[in-house]
């Protein structure tokens, strides 16, 4: 069986191997696939994995021969998964393998705010610590964690990743999910409305999936909630914030600051108003992509696909 994996350089940049995978099908590997290119590059093959590059229904109504998507992330709305289940094709996705990663981004996004150590060392390296009249100095405000009350938004692996991480610094943790059991045992926990959240938290961070229902969950009136020192973090998904309310509730001190690993369009446009914004720092997708994490997917996406070629398909999506 042929395997044609769409857009795989995000995943495998060439510090991985493709060599497991090929031990199960003959593979062709492409590093990116635009949409209008992913039916021809498909072609007869029965198998196929993608990380961003759609397949939608008009897509896999013209691969009558594929039966296998593995998507390469957790999230697999790039697949129209009702039209893949209608025309008899598998959909996995790729669970558990980032939650210590994405985890670790949002503190390290959120120990920037605290304490804007990129500002203080470039500082330091262009002679300003060498010129000071004093021993030290802040080129801005710095924030102690312990104390304050992180809140949480998408109580899932993730979320509690962060949660534990938090607890482990001396915040206190309030959280908002759907499902709301397997309580911690964390001083203070609780469940509470996304309203509460935002009211009553000192550093609000989203891991909550997007769906029709969230999309521009954080948006200009619920910004206008939050405490004017609180800062938000997002590394879940980019529609879940409206950049633009984030962009002006920043820029007018509707709150302190941000950090985003997500934008609501990716790549995202060069005008994207918090590329600007005041106290807003955005990386570019990258908390799910640690060496160790990209690792995991690999070694998941390969047990998916040995899964689904021995008849017990795992990992499946709709």
């Amino acid at each position: 069986m042929k395997l044609v994996v769409l857009d795989g350089y995000c995943l495998n940049p060439g510090d991985l191997s493709w060599d497991a995978l090929r031990q199960l099908a003959e593979v062709e590997v492409h590093d990116r696939t635009s949409a209008a290119e992913a039916v021809s590059r498909v072609g007869e093959a029965e198998l196929v994995m993608t990380n961003k590059t759609p397949l939608d229904a008009g897509a896999l109504a013209r691969l009558p021969r594929l039966r296998y998507i593995g998507v390469l992330a957790t999230g697999y709305n790039i697949v129209d998964v009702a039209a893949a289940k209608a025309n008899g094709v598998v959909v996995t996705n790729v669970p558990t393998y980032g939650t210590a990663s994405v985890a670790q981004h949002a503190f390290a996004l959120l120990l920037e705010l605290c304490h804007h150590v990129g500002v203080h060392g470039e500082s330091v390296r262009g002679g300003e610590w060498s010129r000071s009249a004093d021993w030290c100095y802040w080129k801005a405000p710095l924030m102690e964690l312990a104390g304050k009350t992180m809140g949480i938004i998408g109580f899932g692996r993730i979320g509690r990743q962060t949660a534990k991480i938090a607890d482990a610094m001396g915040m206190r943790v309030i959280a908002n999910d759907t499902f709301e059991g397997n309580l911690p045992a964390y001083e203070g926990f609780r469940f509470a409305s996304v309203g509460e959240v935002l009211r009553e938290s000192d550093v609000i961070s989203l891991h909550c999936p997007l769906t029709p229902e969230n999309k521009g969950l954080i948006n200009a009136e619920r910004l206008r909630l939050m405490k004017p020192s609180a800062f938000l973090l997002n590394t879940s998904r980019g529609p879940l914030v409206v950049d633009e309310d984030l962009a002006a509730a920043l820029n007018t001190g509707v709150i302190a600051g941000a950090g985003l690993d997500v934008l609501s369009v990716e790549p995202p446009v060069a005008g994207n108003p918090l590329f600007t914004a005041r106290n807003c720092i955005v990386t570019p997708h990258i908390a799910w992509a640690t060496r160790e994490a990209r690792a995991r997917l690999m070694e998941v996406a390969v047990s998916n696909l040995a899964a689904f070629l021995q008849g017990a398909a795992v990992n499946v999506v709709g």
